[in-house]
């Protein structure tokens, strides 16, 4: 990636596009990061639709509905840079450690896969080389051009989970996963409960304590101050919930610039309302 000045003199992360991934630009001294693992349902001609009906391609199990659409809206409310998959997480979950069993799904909510019933180590090391390594390669060449600029650069990714799983009503409107570092896992919980009109999860729906994944490969084991924030998929199905959602994570963003540990160089914030914090963790899962 080439870096550019703009007209006031930041160093900027530049936009770039690979079959695996994008990458959209941003400032590189602004101290935040955004990632986004199942931003697409899309799969290579070559796999066609994995024997999947159409229908199937457009459920939670192919992609996290909405999460790219609030990734874009909040890179450029803050002009932060994000990367992106561009790959359906049916051909291989990114957010999956490379010896976890559900790296390639083979039944995914009810939903067998049949390009996925029957995988040779061949096939399985191609879709590695072809698709996972280069997306995690392109985040660690983005945090690696930020560290140049900050001594720390925050990590937010974004995903986003169904409404109702297996029969039961998940009542929060977003959760915050995360495991030993607090930095910005703890403020955005308790901004997002000032806001006034959220049940907000503490590690639920699911638990963000899964050694493997994609913020404990590049946050836990780069020392940097990291979180995943889940959003319901009812809320952010739509461009206005999209843009409503980028507005308030924005907004939230603002208010927890300056905490400890993170001294990101964004805007400034907004006001605040007040709410109830949720704390029991849940299992963490592939939806």
């Amino acid at each position: 990636m080439q870096e550019r000045n703009d007209s006031a003199g930041a160093s900027r992360i530049s936009g770039s596009e690979a079959p695996s991934h994008r990458i959209l630009g941003g400032r590189a001294d602004a101290g935040l990061i955004l990632i986004c693992d199942h931003a697409e349902n899309t799969l290579p001609e070559v796999y066609g639709s994995l024997g999947l009906q159409p229908a199937e391609l457009q459920r939670h199990i192919a992609y996290d509905i909405g999460a790219k659409g609030v990734v874009e809206r909040l890179a450029a409310l803050l002009d932060v840079p994000a990367v992106l998959t561009r790959f359906s997480r049916l051909l291989i979950d990114p957010n999956r450690g490379m010896d976890d069993p559900t790296l390639i799904m083979r039944v995914s909510d009810g939903a067998i896969i049949p390009g996925n019933r029957v995988l040779a180590p061949e096939e399985r090391e191609k879709r590695i080389a072809e698709w996972y390594r280069p997306y995690h390669q392109a985040i660690v060449r983005v945090i690696d051009e930020a560290h140049l600029h900050h001594p720390h650069p925050a990590l937010l990714s974004v995903h986003s989970f169904t409404e109702v799983w297996r029969g039961s009503i998940r009542p929060w409107q977003a959760g915050i996963l995360w495991d030993a570092d607090d930095r910005m896992a703890v403020p955005l919980i308790d901004m997002l409960v000032a806001e006034g009109d959220l049940l907000v999860g503490d590690n639920e729906p699911y638990s963000g304590k899964l050694q493997g994944d994609c913020m404990w490969t590049h946050g836990t084991q780069r020392g940097l101050p990291h979180a995943l924030i889940e959003l319901r998929q009812d809320l952010i199905g739509e461009a206005a919930g999209q843009a409503a959602w980028a507005e308030r994570i924005a907004r939230v963003l603002r208010k927890i610039a300056n905490r400890r540990g993170l001294a990101m160089k964004i805007s400034e914030h907004a006001e605040t309302g007040s709410g109830v914090r949720c704390s029991q963790p849940g299992a963490h899962g592939p939806i």
